[in-house]
C-alpha cells in the first residue's frame, strides 16, 4: 500500500507513541521535510535528540520523545498564509493563544509561526504541535 502523506504519518506515530509512554520512536521513510519539522520541534522542546539512520533506501529517523507532545498533526491542504494572518490560523489549529506552535514552510526555510511573524514573512502551513 502507498503511503500518501509521510509527514502526517510521522506526526501521528509520535503522538501515539507519547500517549502509550514510549521514550523512543522510529520514523520511516525519512525525508528532508520531516527532518526540518523534527529540528523545529527539537528547538522548541517538544522532542529530545533525533538522528538519521541510512538503511539503503529512504532512511529512518530515530527520535527521543520527551513526553511533551499533547497533539501533533499535519495541516492538509497546505494553506498559504500571509504575514498578518497567523492569528486567524492560530485560533483554528491551536487550543489557546500562545500555546503550541504552527510549523510553516517559508522561502527562508521551515520555522514556527512566531519566527515568521518576527521576520514578517508568509508561507504555507504544514503542521501544528501542542
Amino acid at each position: 500500500m502507498t503511503l500518501l502523506d509521510p509527514l502526517a504519518n510521522a506526526l501521528s506515530h509520535m503522538t501515539n507513541s507519547e500517549r502509550v509512554g514510549k521514550k523512543e520512536v522510529y520514523i520511516k521513510p525519512a525525508s528532508k521535510l520531516i527532518g526540518e519539522v523534527l529540528r523545529v520541534m527539537q528547538k522548541n522542546g517538544y522532542i529530545g535528540e533525533f538522528e538519521f539512520i541510512d538503511d539503503g533506501r529512504a532512511g529512518i529517523y530515530r527520535v527521543q520523545l520527551g513526553g511533551k507532545i499533547n497533539r501533533a498533526g499535519a495541516i492538509k491542504p497546505r494553506f498559504p498564509v500571509k504575514a498578518m494572518e497567523y492569528e486567524k490560523w492560530e485560533k483554528r489549529f491551536l487550543p489557546a493563544f500562545e500555546f503550541g506552535i504552527l510549523i510553516v514552510s517559508t522561502s527562508q526555510g521551515v520555522m514556527t509561526h512566531k519566527e515568521a511573524i518576527e521576520k514578517g514573512i508568509g508561507g504555507r502551513l504544514i503542521a501544528y504541535v501542542y
